[in-house]
């Protein structure tokens, strides 16, 4: 499937009015390390095959709180050399490799397909949630120094109960009398957008986008029922600049901002500070729920890791000790040697 097909197919699901009773999709601090997980559209971005690994426990301390594993693996389906093959990391002395001069020639990469793999697990309370689905995406120059690609990703998740943690006004209730473990499952369909350049990048996408009715009394309850709901479409936008600071410091100031109809729509800034491509340092602001901090270090060309500690600013935090998030990443047939992505940072 070509790029102009995928764009004609996505963007009128993107437009789609969303109907919503509660955020229903994991949060991520670091998403700017792995935007993978939220845009199937990056899937193949860069001239290696990434492999993340997260684990994220939001709100420490709160009985039940919302718990997330994920597996990520994309990559380009065919591999072809940069329009400017020089190996950058090997860190050599003297000037930075990827100083300005490196990104003042920067042109977009050859058109190419990618493919990608996501598993997820994310849990909360008794309601837990594990995904798999594969992901393809297109990617095409739409002028010298900057591209343009489209991704979709198409899947299975099942949503379970267990009715076991939970405390029954009438524990003969028709609806879960007998039961244990209640599951679910049904379709995972995600797509996006985005556009990317040596300075900037600019994402769209929509999670979950096939609305599901989920329900857990088996059909014995007529009418409304605790034991029912829907699953609904998020949607996501982000965007991010480059900064120089100078020929070693760059500042990449970022947001993203995430919709779902009937709750206030979230907006996070961030800012990552990099040093070369060896070490980095962040921060992040969530309106109305907390601040972060992140730390990161690109050990070398194939393993890279990072850290961000959440502080709720919300009432919440009165009983949590924050959130803990950690994202390990490998880079595979890495041949030039990148000690950090060369078309997404």
């Amino acid at each position: 499937m070509q790029l102009k097909g995928i764009i004609i197919a996505i963007i009128p699901i993107l437009a789609w009015p969303l109907r919503v009773l509660s955020q229903q999709q994991p949060h991520y601090t670091q998403y700017v390390l792995n935007t993978y997980i939220i845009n199937p559209a990056v899937a193949g971005i860069e001239n290696y095959w990434d492999i993340k690994a997260s684990h994220r426990h939001q709100w420490a301390g709160v009985n039940g709180s919302p718990v997330t594993t994920y597996l990520t693996v994309q990559g380009p389906l065919s591999k072809t050399d940069y329009p400017q093959a020089s190996a950058t990391g090997f860190n050599p002395e003297g000037g930075n490799p990827r100083g300005k001069a490196y990104w003042e020639s920067y042109t977009a990469p050859p058109s190419h397909a990618g493919a990608g793999v996501t598993i997820l697990n994310d849990k909360t309370g008794p309601l837990s949630r594990f995904s798999i689905a594969g992901t393809y995406a297109h990617h095409i120059g739409i002028a010298p120094g900057t591209s343009l690609s489209a991704g979709i990703s198409v899947g299975a998740q099942r949503i379970t109960l267990d009715a076991t943690a939970l405390e029954f006004q009438n524990p003969s209730d028709p609806a879960i009398a007998g039961s244990t473990v209640l599951g679910r499952w049904r379709p995972d369909v995600s797509v996006g957008l985005y556009l990317y350049s040596a300075q900037y990048f600019a994402g769209l996408s929509a999670q979950n986008i096939v609305p599901s009715g989920i329900g857990f009394d088996n059909g014995n309850v007529k009418g409304d029922s605790v034991y029912r709901g829907k699953l609904v479409p998020h949607l996501f936008g982000t965007a991010g600049y480059r900064l120089w600071l100078n020929e070693d410091m760059t500042l990449l100031p970022s947001v993203m901002i995430k919709y779902i109809t009937a709750l206030p729509v979230s907006v996070d800034m961030n800012a990552k500070l990099q040093y070369r491509d060896r070490i980095w340092i962040g921060a992040s602001y969530r309106h109305k729920d907390g601040i972060a901090a992140m730390l990161g270090i690109n050990v070398n060309a194939a393993f890279n890791v990072g850290y961000a500690y959440d502080y709720t600013t919300s009432g919440l935090n009165i009983a949590s000790h924050g959130s803990h998030e950690i994202v390990i990443g490998f880079m595979i047939g890495n041949r030039f040697a990148d000690l950090c992505p060369r078309n997404l940072w």
